[in-house]
């Protein structure tokens, strides 16, 4: 991105350092989910644990999701280009609606067929292997969620976003599991295998909740919170030739951040002081907003009249003072 101009043209690569650590951990979660179907499909072909089916199930349409992630966040990154001006950060969105999509598919098909094991219960056989597998899977997931959090805390993403909840619902479902296992082999509590797997459907039904909406808030265009709405503000004035803000508006698209906004300049200053002053305000948003496409509107203090189009201005006594 030019910080001249704010406008980020064909030929620049996102502006963000979070973005090689996101697709490092894309991959990272790829291996973990691949190792995890894997491992529990062998020990349940021996086992018969429902529960570890239902984790392997939810291990399996992990690997589908992470993998969706895997591409999205490299196909969000991309550079704008002639078809697509705004970039491709939405991208990342629709690969959480996939996300979300698959869990509700996981615990429907889990939750029928805990109950099922329910009615006609079954005995575990390898209860010892199914016990280390769940074991072995809790302490992976949890590193992932670990250095998923580690590149959140660096890069706006909310495919990776979506990809740490269903993790850390991953986390609670194979605690659920081992917990069911270990009751229903060394307790003698059969059912227990089998409400830990209904366990396991309901958690992963809240977070696909939590996915959808994290989703649709980028795809609705809503607004950044509101702590980071003031700092832009604040940025922008800390400026005094800067008088006011107004129309500023807000919305993230995967790892880039658009926002346009209005400012009241002296009317008598040259064009090029006031193109210096709003130069100026985009650098330091850029400086605490890396990813950001911005566009500052100058208006002549006093003396604009509100502005039409789509999203009219309201007018505003204070901006002709």
């Amino acid at each position: 991105m030019s910080a001249y101009d704010g406008v980020m043209t064909s030929a620049d690569p996102i502006p963000t350092d979070g973005a090689s650590l996101s697709r490092y951990v894309t991959i990272l979660s790829v291996i973990v989910s691949l190792g995890l179907v894997v491992g529990k499909f062998v020990i349940w072909l021996s086992s018969g644990s429902v529960a570890l089916l239902a984790s392997m199930a939810d291990s399996g349409l992990d690997l589908v999701a992470s993998s969706a992630t895997f591409f999205a966040v490299r196909y969000a990154a991309a550079p704008p280009d002639a078809e697509h001006r705004y970039g491709h950060g939405k991208a990342e969105a629709f690969a959480s609606l996939l996300q979300g999509g698959l869990v509700f598919a996981s615990a429907a098909l889990i939750g029928q067929e805990a109950i099922t094991h329910l009615i006609h219960p079954q005995v575990i056989a390898q209860e010892s292997w199914a016990v280390g597998v769940m074991a072995a899977s809790v302490l992976l997931t949890a590193g992932l969620i670990f250095a998923q959090s580690y590149v959140l805390r660096r890069a706006r993403s909310v495919a990776i976003s979506a990809d740490r909840a269903h993790f850390i619902s991953d986390l609670a479902s194979n605690l659920a599991a081992l917990a069911g296992i270990g009751a229903a082999a060394w307790l003698g509590f059969g059912a227990a295998d089998s409400i830990a797997a209904l366990i396991v459907a309901g958690i992963l039904l809240w977070g696909a909740i939590s996915v959808f909406r994290g989703a649709s808030a980028q795809l609705l265009d809503h607004e950044l919170p509101v702590a980071d709405r003031k700092r832009i503000i604040d940025l922008v004035t800390a400026d005094g030739a800067v008088r006011d803000v107004h129309q500023l508006r807000t919305r993230a698209a995967g790892p880039v951040v658009h926002m346009q906004m209005h400012v009241d300049l002296d009317p008598d200053l040259t064009l090029e002081d006031a193109h210096k002053i709003v130069v100026a305000a985009e650098k330091r948003i850029l400086a605490e907003f890396p990813a950001t496409d911005i566009l500052i509107h100058p208006d002549p203090r006093g003396r604009a009249e509100p502005h039409g189009g789509a999203f009219p201005e309201i007018y505003h006594p204070d901006h002709a003072a």
